[in-house]
């Protein structure tokens, strides 16, 4: 958890830059310069938090990635955030996929983390 906080405080406090381009996943593009989502020609702005999930799902396609990591990507903090936060943000971000017709896009693995295969 100490390493967790360092690292959340060095990301505060150094802008590496960011990485630019698009991340693709069955036909989904993940446009991280403005923070849309493209599927079949529909474009979805996607909120902070939805971003920062969607992102660090992609950038691990095939790997399961605990709700520790999440929570830590979302709430760069020392405070504590409920953890069913982060189920509610998961489950907006579903619904917005859904939407969009991107239907079982992300993996649940219970008592483990999320997925995107």
């Amino acid at each position: 958890m100490l390493t967790a906080k360092i690292q959340a405080l060095l990301r505060r406090t150094y802008d590496f830059g960011g990485q630019t381009g698009l991340l693709e996943h069955r036909g989904a593009l993940l446009n991280t310069g403005d923070a849309t989502l493209t599927y079949e020609g529909r474009k979805v702005e996607l909120s902070k938090n939805e971003y920062k999930i969607l992102l660090t799902l992609l950038s691990n396609k095939g790997k399961i990635v605990s709700r520790e990591t999440l929570m830590t990507k979302l709430w760069e903090t020392d405070s504590f955030v409920d953890e069913n936060t982060l189920t509610v943000n998961i489950t907006r971000l579903r619904r917005r996929l859904e939407d969009a017709g991107l239907h079982d896009f992300i993996a649940t693995k219970k008592g483990v983390g999320y997925l995107v295969e």
